[in-house]
């Protein structure tokens, strides 16, 4: 039995803010900063990203407040389902799995007359009045007291694994969650960013209603704080899991998962557009979605070269892929940047690589084409079998390759790929990651019992037929250089294909790492060692303790820091992989 010290729900700890839990203490606060006026309402907003459940938050604060206060739902000045279905199609699309971008914001979703008489109706009205809901700040501009209600997009996902909402400016709590999560991805979360964005900084309160039953907030004011405080240290996002068609064993010992599920086959240790900080004030824990953080604080977190390419965006993302004692990935390709900004309306796309945590002797991955292949015959045969006339045969396409732990491999956008089972995969990817086109699944079912789509129309378009066997091996398999090394360290360049902007380093040691972000942010895992510290020559931060697999990210503004070996990782070798933007390779990476 595997002794897990994975840390599941890592803290970030903020000291001198107060902050409220359970719903009697929130509406005490909020009643405490009620007043009136006879000559006009006192309006609160409560403002709520998509996900939040706006009926049950109402029916806590009716329980625990006195009955003045007169709510008033934003809903209902929505438009109609259909007309919503028709402004959001554009962008969803008829595709299975992918859309577009939405260039759509909140006032979009509203029909101009009701919303209109919406605010007649709040102006004319006298007392206490609380608007809440999606787009609630639409209705009156300036009011007393403006509440914030955030969701984390993980958390969004479950509720609708659950059949509990539905997507925005709809009721279809009951459709198919791979609908609901492209719909959420393309359209809602991009309208509810925007608008976040620019009630975040100026709300009086946040409120996090992610456990209902448990709810907690702190002023807006105290999250901003919070969040200045935490880019200068290191931190840690909070981890989530889920299974898979090909899903294996391992993360459930390395991580401390359930055993009793039957796999896991991702673990998102980090993907800050969907985890989340946990943030400690004082005697409240209190989570915050952690793409929060970069919308706040981006120069900081990210660097100025890198948020100048990039924007108020997190371009890295760290995953594992567990197939140990499990299947085969999917077969698949990502969509170059030309194909991917054409057809999804995105600024940059998924290359990426695998870095093997973990391999056995029969090991394998598929990367590249085999030398003289016919890419006709090859499309003919992925067809074949999407019809399910046959069985595709993919070593008779696809260089298959035995893999090694700690082996490296690259993964420029437009690379036939599949890992193979019996391996974990620390995939370390430009931040897309939803834009995987499938070209052959073995054949088998997805977790809900039907057949898992598979995008061979858009996968053709990106498959770059040169990348054989020798270009495969000259250029992307295990491309380690060493860098420097001294007492006690060695440190080795991993991987930059000249068509990524995301480099790797690795540093064996046994004693003290020095590095320095140089002003860009740093994402690293400990891919080996039981435990390691990370620290601050000049003391300003506390020292960070991570443990074997957790990814950790240090920010462009912490500048030097090290690392070394710390408790069961003393007298050992430990080794770290560390992604970086590198700003000399970004090409037309631009958000403008």
């Amino acid at each position: 039995m595997y002794n897990s010290n994975f840390d599941k729900f890592p803290e970030v700890a903020i000291q001198g803010y107060n902050g409220y839990t359970g719903w009697n203490e929130i509406a005490a606060e909020l009643q405490s900063r009620i007043y009136q006026k006879e000559e006009e309402p006192c309006v609160i907003i409560i403002e709520c990203y998509h996900g939040v459940l706006a009926e049950q938050l109402v029916e806590q604060l009716k329980k625990h407040t006195n009955d003045t206060i007169q709510f008033f739902p934003v809903q209902p000045a929505m438009s109609e389902t259909e007309q919503v279905e028709h402004l959001v199609y554009p962008y969803v699309t008829d595709d299975p799995v992918f859309g577009r971008i939405t260039s759509l914001n909140i006032k979009s979703f509203f029909n101009p007359e009701r919303l209109e008489q919406l605010k007649q109706e709040v102006k004319n009205s006298k007392g206490i009045i609380c608007i809440y809901g999606t787009g609630a700040s639409l209705v009156y501009e300036a009011p007393h007291m403006l509440v914030y209600a955030d969701m984390p997009r993980w958390e969004i996902q479950l509720r609708f694994r659950r059949n509990e909402i539905s997507n925005l400016g709809t009721n279809n709590p009951n459709d198919a969650f791979s609908y609901q999560y492209k719909r959420a991805f393309f359209v809602d979360w991009r309208v509810c960013d925007r608008l976040k964005k620019e009630l975040l900084p100026v709300a009086d309160y946040v409120l996090d209603t992610t456990h209902p039953d448990d709810p907690k907030m702190v002023s807006g004011s105290a999250l901003q704080d919070a969040l200045k405080e935490i880019v200068h240290q290191p931190f840690r996002v909070v981890p989530f899991f889920d299974p898979g068609p090909w899903g294996g064993q391992w993360l459930k010992e390395v991580c401390d998962l359930e055993r009793t599920e039957k796999n896991f086959a991702w673990g998102f240790d980090c993907v800050p557009e969907e985890n989340s900080l946990l943030i400690r004030f004082d005697h409240i824990l209190f989570e915050t979605p952690s793409i929060n953080l970069v919308f706040s604080e981006p120069k900081a977190l990210l660097g100025l070269k890198v948020f100048e390419a990039f924007g108020a965006e997190f371009p890295i993302r760290f995953d594992f892929l567990d197939t140990m004692h499990g299947g085969n990935l999917s077969l698949q390709v990502h969509p170059l940047k030309e194909y991917i900004r054409e057809k999804f309306g995105m600024d940059y796309t998924q290359d990426e690589s695998y870095y093997f945590l973990e391999a056995q002797d029969d090991s394998f991955v598929y990367l590249g084409l085999k030398e003289g292949i016919v890419p006709e015959r090859m499309i003919s045969d992925l067809e074949a079998a999407q019809e399910k006339k046959i069985a595709f045969d993919a070593d008779q396409y696809v260089e298959k390759w035995p893999i090694r732990k700690h082996d490296h491999v690259l993964i420029p956008a437009g690379t036939v790929h599949c890992s193979g089972a019996n391996s974990v995969v620390l995939e370390i990817s430009a931040t897309p990651y939803i834009f995987t086109f499938k070209l052959w699944d073995w054949g088998r079912m997805g977790m809900d019992g039907k057949p898992r789509p598979i995008s061979l129309k858009h996968g053709q378009h990106s498959i770059q037929w040169n990348r054989t066997t020798q270009w495969t091996k000259n250029n992307i398999l295990n491309q380690v250089q060493k860098i420097a090394e001294g007492e006690g360290w060695i440190e080795e360049r991993t991987g930059l294909h000249k068509g990524s902007f995301i480099e790797t380093r690795r540093h064996w040691f046994t004693g003290k790492v020095y590095h320095n972000t140089n002003g860009i942010v740093n994402i690293l895992n400990l891919v080996e060692g039981r435990e390691a510290v990370v620290e601050s020559p000049g003391d300003a931060f506390k020292p960070f303790i991570v443990h074997y697999a957790e990814t950790f990210i240090v920010p462009a503004a912490v500048g030097v820091y090290t690392v070394r070996p710390y408790g069961d990782g003393v007298g050992t070798t430990c080794c770290t992989v560390k992604a970086f933007v590198n700003t000399e390779n970004l090409g037309d990476y631009h958000s403008n």
